[in-house]
């Protein structure tokens, strides 16, 4: 006897209570598989596909493109057969097992289940952020009877409402679209743009975002801008969009200023993310910073040495980032205090043995801290592998929830955005943060002479109820040291 059951959004860990709905992956009448993905979900971590434990008929969805929906909100029921006839749930049965590592959240479903005797094929959990590992079953819609056949008549399902079919749009590509970033299918559905009208400038036709913003340009210009090849213009007589309505802005000295509509920006997603943490990191944290110049023309010499190297020996290059990151294992080692966390409700200090290495990197969905996981056991080679990895990933918007967590320590290259110094705020709730200006031609003494050198700026901000001045001084001093003299890591190697 067939059932119901009812798929609610799992729980994605880390503290992660909602997701947004980015794209259904499929449609009400499709046939899923055991652990099919079904929802492509973006969280404050990371853009995920969610699979569903259950095999059968998909018959309703919960939400639509674009909203959010809380950990434990109804997703989608499923039509699953029981017993011999559940041809479909079993596919794809077992996936489960022999997995990568994960969160799991456990599927629920049983309180959708009708009474049958029956048992139904589950996976029985949801491996967050990394799918299953089992290959994706093809989507096969079945006839509207076949699925109202399948379903018994106690059980109440959503109800199929006609609706006309809208006018064929010649200019429209068959088949799947040629987008390969969530950020431009955001972006296009934010401004209701289809994407299928659109012929993108990328290699073989993808559709980059400058292809979006193009088409948002145009349709914002009417017909004064010409418009992206394959995109229609608004037909004459539609509807304006509405004007932007002044509003009054409350000033912090208590007046009210008139002007044009001010724009509201939801705090949710990355954003928010990185905003609740930051502001925990200031109400609880008392941190204090010192900095330091440096002269780093011998570790500039050092790494052109290094990717100099020809023939069998050669490997990849290595960067000034990944240098920095093996001078931090090394200065770690020495002073263990800034590798720890405070537990509040213990009152203890917490001294980490590993050390996750997180780097701040600035992407289109705002800034990300990927994670190098086991950094005090690899070298520089291993380390810059790994954060060019890591920084591709963040760019392209593939990171997972396991990848932007569970850091010890932080290191942030200010540098790149051309800035000498920063004092960096502490990512809540590690103990530690080294900030990295650029690298540049100064005057500087060197060997009781005035020569030019390239310098960079240091700063250390720490906890100071993890340690001291003292020790934190002492840790950014290695620092210094390393980066003036790079033969001084040789002692730990």
């Amino acid at each position: 006897m067939p059932q119901v059951l009812e798929f609610k959004l799992p729980d994605l860990g880390e503290g992660l209570t909602e997701a947004e709905i980015v794209r259904w992956l499929v449609e009400v009448g499709d046939v899923v598989a055991i652990d099919q993905p079904v929802v492509e979900v973006e969280t404050a971590k990371a853009m995920v596909e969610v699979p569903c434990p259950y095999g059968g008929v998909v018959t309703a969805r919960f939400g639509d493109e674009g909203s959010e929906l809380p950990v434990g909100a109804p997703l989608l029921t499923v039509a699953v057969s029981v017993g011999a006839d559940a041809g479909a749930s079993e596919v794809g049965a077992g996936a489960a097992s022999g997995s990568g590592s994960g969160g799991a959240g456990a599927a629920s479903g049983s309180a959708g289940a009708g009474s049958g005797s029956g048992e139904v094929e589950s996976s029985g959990n949801v491996l967050v952020g990394y799918g299953t590992g089992a290959p994706v079953a093809r989507r096969r819609r079945v006839r509207p009877t076949a699925v109202a056949a399948a379903v018994p008549a106690r059980v109440p399902v959503a109800p199929v409402v006609p609706v006309a079919a809208p006018d064929p749009v010649p200019d429209a590509v068959p088949g799947p679209v040629a987008v390969v970033s969530p950020l431009v299918r955001k972006l296009a559905r934010q401004h209701d743009l289809d994407l299928r009208k659109l012929s993108g400038s990328g290699r073989d036709g993808l559709i980059l975002r400058a292809d979006v913003e193009s088409a948002i340009r145009a349709l914002a210009e009417g017909t004064s801008a010409p418009l992206p090849a394959g995109f229609a213009a608004p037909a004459a007589g539609a509807a304006p969009e509405p004007e932007a309505v002044p509003v009054s802005v409350a000033s912090s000295a208590g007046r009210t200023v008139e002007g044009s509509a001010a724009q509201r920006i939801p705090l949710r997603g990355v954003r928010g993310a990185v905003a609740d943490k930051l502001s925990r990191s200031r109400r609880e944290i008392p941190d204090a910073t010192c900095w330091v110049d440096a002269d780093a023309t011998e570790l500039m010499a050092a790494r052109a040495a290094m990717n100099s190297v020809a023939g069998p020996a050669a490997g990849p290059k290595v960067s000034v980032l990944a240098l920095l990151a093996r001078i931090c294992t090394a200065a770690l080692a020495r002073f263990p205090e800034l590798n720890s966390t405070v537990d509040l409700e213990a009152r203890e200090i917490v001294r980490l043995p590993e050390v996750h290495l997180g780097f701040a990197a600035q992407t289109e969905r705002g800034l990300v801290v990927p994670v190098v996981r086991d950094a005090q056991a690899r070298n520089a080679e291993s380390i810059g592998a790994e954060i060019a990895r890591l920084t591709e990933a963040a760019r392209a918007g593939r990171l997972t929830p396991a990848e932007l967590t569970g850091g010890t320590f932080t290191l942030n290259n200010y540098g790149v955005f051309g800035v000498d110094g920063s004092t960096p705020i502490i990512n809540h709730p590690e103990a530690a943060m080294l900030g990295v200006g650029r690298i540049v031609p100064k005057p500087w003494v060197y060997q009781g002479e005035l020569a030019v050198r390239q310098v960079v700026q240091l700063s250390l901000t720490f906890d100071h109820r993890v340690c001291d001045g003292g020790t934190a001084g002492g840790f950014l001093r290695y620092i210094a040291d390393c980066v003036e003299q790079p033969a001084v890591l040789l002692r730990t190697l």
